[in-house]
C-alpha cells in the first residue's frame, strides 16, 4: 500500500537543491568524530550550535541514542551519549524553525508505546518538527541490560516501525497487533502535531537498506563512501518498487568532514576544505547520484569556530548547492 505524503519540510523534499543538516556535537562523543573541545562543553554550547543551525538554514539538528556503553567499548565510543528526546526537547525550546531528528533512536530498546509517548510529546511541543530516525543498534550488553532481544533486533525493529506508524498516527486510541507487540483501547494524548511523523531508517547493511525501502520515508546511510552510494541507492529504489511503495523516499548521505576556507591548522587529509564555490561543487556530486539531503560535520577547535563554520556554510556554500 503506498505511503501517504509527509508534510512539506526543508529536509523532506525529494526535488530541488540539496538540503543539509547536522549531527549535534557534545551530545555524543565517540572518538571517531568528537573534537577535543567537546569534552568540556556545556549545555549553553549546545544551545549556541542549535541556534546557529536555526539561523543558518540547516534542515535539521540530530541526536544519537545509547542507554549505556559497556567498558569494552568505552575507549572508542566514550560513555557520553545524551538522551535524544531530552536533548531535542531542550533545544526545541530555544529554536523556532530547524527540524529535530533522532539519528538514530534504537527503538528495540523500548516498547513502541513508550517510544511513541516520548516522541509524540516532542512533536507536539515543538509544533511538528520531529523526524524519527530509527536503527537496529549494535551493542549487545545494552540490549541485555534492559531485557531487549539483541539477536532478533532486526525483526523487532521491523515490527516496531509498523507499531509506531499506528501509535504515532492521529488516533487517540491506536491499535496494533503483531507477533511481538499488541495494543488497543489504550489512549495516548497528546498526539503528534504532524498528521504523519516521517520515519527515516538508518544503516547501510543489506537488511537496513531493505527496511528503508519497504518501511521508510527516508534512508540514512551510515558511512557509505561516495563511490558506494550509487549502487546502494539503485538497490534502495529497486526494492521499493518491488514492494509496491509508490511514495518518494528521502535519500541521505553523511559527507566528509568540512572546513569552509583555508584552515591554518591540520584538519586531516579526508577533510574537504577550500573556497565556498569549490566545496559546493564537490557536494553537488551527491545530488548527481541521487542524494536529497546531506549531513555535514565541520572540523573545529572551539564552539566559536564551529558556529562560525556553520554560518559560513549557510551564507556562502549553501546558495551554490542547487546550481
Amino acid at each position: 500500500m503506498p505511503l501517504p505524503p509527509t508534510p512539506s519540510a526543508p529536509s523532506a523534499r525529494t526535488n530541488g537543491p540539496l538540503s543539509y543538516g547536522i549531527q549535534l556535537p557534545v551530545q555524543s562523543q565517540s572518538a571517531i568524530y568528537a573534537e577535543p573541545w567537546e569534552a568540556a562543553a556545556t549545555p549553553a554550547d549546545l544551545v549556541r550550535v542549535a541556534r546557529a543551525a536555526d539561523r543558518g538554514g540547516f534542515a535539521y539538528i540530530a541526536g544519537c541514542d545509547h542507554v549505556a556503553v559497556p567498558r569494552r567499548l568505552a575507549a572508542g565510543m566514550s560513555t557520553v551519549w545524551y538522551d535524544p528526546v531530552a536533548t531535542l526537547s531542550f533545544l526545541a525550546g530555544v529554536t523556532g524553525r530547524v527540524l529535530l531528528m533522532s539519528h538514530v533512536a534504537v527503538v528495540g530498546l523500548r516498547h513502541p508505546l513508550i517510544t511513541a509517548k516520548q516522541y509524540a510529546t516532542l512533536d507536539h511541543l515543538s509544533g511538528g518538527r520531529l523526524i524519527l530516525g530509527v536503527g537496529a543498534g549494535h551493542v549487545r550488553e545494552e540490549f541485555e541490560a534492559v531485557g531487549a532481544d539483541f539477536d532478533g533486533r532486526g525483526g523487532v525493529l521491523d515490527e516496531s516501525i509498523d507499531a509506531l506508524r499506528a501509535a504515532l498516527g492521529p488516533e487517540e486510541y491506536p491499535e496494533f497487533a503483531g507477533e511481538r507487540f499488541a495494543f488497543s483501547g489504550l489512549g495516548q494524548l497528546p498526539r503528534p502535531a504532524q498528521e504523519r511523523v516521517p520515519v527515516w531508517v538508518g544503516g547501510s547493511s543489506p537488511a537496513a537498506v531493505r527496511r528503508a525501502a519497504v518501511r521508510g520515508d527516508g534512508w540514512l546511510p551510515q558511512g557509505d563512501p561516495r563511490d558506494r552510494l550509487p549502487a546502494q541507492i539503485a538497490r534502495l529504489h529497486a526494492l521499493r518498487e518491488e514492494a509496491g511503495v509508490a511514495a518518494p523516499i528521502v535519500v541521505g548521505a553523511i559527507t566528509e568532514p568540512l572546513y569552509v576556507g583555508e584552515p591554518g591548522w591540520s584538519v586531516g587529509r579526508r577533510t574537504l576544505a577550500g573556497k565556498p564555490e569549490e566545496l559546493a561543487e564537490s557536494l553537488r556530486e551527491y545530488a548527481a547520484i541521487g542524494v536529497h539531503q546531506i549531513q555535514v560535520r565541520f572540523r573545529s577547535r572551539s564552539v566559536d569556530e564551529l558556529t562560525d563554520q556553520m554560518a559560513a556554510f549557510g551564507a556562502d556554500v549553501a546558495p551554490h548547492l542547487g546550481r
